[in-house]
């Protein structure tokens, strides 16, 4: 018997669209002739099964728009089609802000006793606040920038101190985003006092807290990982390069990017990262695929390759964000890191769910 799949995409925030490509992707990958497959859209109270293979080649945004769907019982997170009730044996979360990266998803299925891809309630929920998370980290030994955190019930009463707290604390240019989402949706490169207040408007729009960032001027990197019972693998390194202010939306969907991999940095740099985001993964608990945004600091670039300052202890490993449900279309980090490492896709996923019946 075939184990029956869930990939559950969808969810509440901006990036629902995103995670639906992201479902496509990873029904693309997973091996058919092992596992049922079926995607589930969650979108708000409405949760529907879609029963119908994904064609080859089909667009996701045409699929959803036209497939046929049964509504999910939330009873016990099945669905019934031509009066036959289906269940599911494994969930591999792809939704991209809540309530897949924050833990509520996590903590429903594990009342409904079904084992799922990625971390469990705690990790997710302290990996999807960034400021929380980067935050705890740092006692760890990890590198952040200074930042501020700002709450949608206290922005009214402070907000003619905001101006002068960011340039105080921060300078300029720094970045004003969503603690709580994705995709840069909500994110800006503040370059002025004037910008603040429109700045962090259009971040509140995302969710109820937002964070101000120092900028850091380096070079960008993202590193993923996963683990089973058996061994840890490090995927070889994606350097971000880009004519945008910043890695925004257009930059991450539209091609406005140039993704290198392997990055251009050297071996020693190269493993550092890869061992300290696989530290990380252990320090929070992690499951599944996860990926860590870094930035490099105190490095010169060349034409051709990324090369430290003649001091070499200017040279500083900075972290960014961690990532616990990454994004997995065809285009994505994680899919061109594992085609860099020489790996199968569909056998890592067939490792990372396996993994959880041992």
């Amino acid at each position: 018997m075939k184990r029956k799949i869930a990939i559950i995409a969808g969810g509440d925030s901006s990036e629902h669209d995103v995670s639906l490509r992201s479902a496509a992707g990873l029904y693309s990958f997973m091996d058919k002739e092992r596992y049922d497959i079926t995607i589930v859209d969650l979108e708000g109270t409405k949760w529907n099964a879609y029963p119908q293979p994904l064609p080859e080649g089909t667009a996701a945004e045409e699929y959803f728009a036209t497939g046929e769907k049964c509504p999910i019982d939330k009873n016990d997170f099945s669905f019934t089609r031509g009066g036959v009730k289906h269940t599911f044996d494994f969930a591999y979360i792809t939704i991209h802000g809540t309530p897949g990266e924050n833990g509520l998803l996590q903590g429903y299925l594990e009342m409904m006793r079904i084992p799922y891809s990625c971390c469990n309630v705690l990790a997710a929920a302290l990996t999807f606040n960034k400021y929380t998370c980067n935050h705890y980290l740092a006692p760890f030994g990890f590198n952040i920038a200074p930042s501020i955190l700002l709450r949608k019930n206290e922005y009214k009463s402070q907000i003619t101190n905001y101006k002068s707290q960011i340039a105080e604390s921060l300078g300029f240019p720094c970045f004003i985003k969503s603690n709580v989402g994705g995709s840069s949706f909500g994110c800006t490169k503040v370059k002025t006092p004037e910008a603040v207040i429109p700045a962090i408007e259009r971040a509140f729009q995302e969710g109820d807290e937002v964070i101000c960032e120092a900028y850091m001027k380096g070079t960008e990197v993202t590193c993923g990982v996963y683990k089973t019972r058996d061994k840890a693998v490090a995927f070889p390194i994606t350097e971000v390069v880009t004519k945008n202010e910043f890695f925004d939306y257009d930059a991450k969907y539209k091609g406005q990017v140039d993704e290198i991999t392997p990055a251009r940095i050297p071996d020693a740099l190269r493993d550092k990262i890869q061992s300290e985001t696989l530290r990380i993964y252990d320090i929070i608990g992690a499951s599944g695929i996860i990926r860590v945004d870094w930035i490099i600091t105190g490095m010169r670039n060349t034409e051709d390759f990324i090369d430290p300052v003649e001091d070499p202890s200017r040279v500083q490993i900075n972290l960014l964000e961690v990532n616990t449900t990454p994004g997995m279309t065809a285009t994505s980090f994680i899919p061109q890191q594992v085609r860099a490492a020489g790996l199968d896709i569909k056998d890592v996923l067939t490792e990372i769910i396996e993994d959880k019946f041992k």
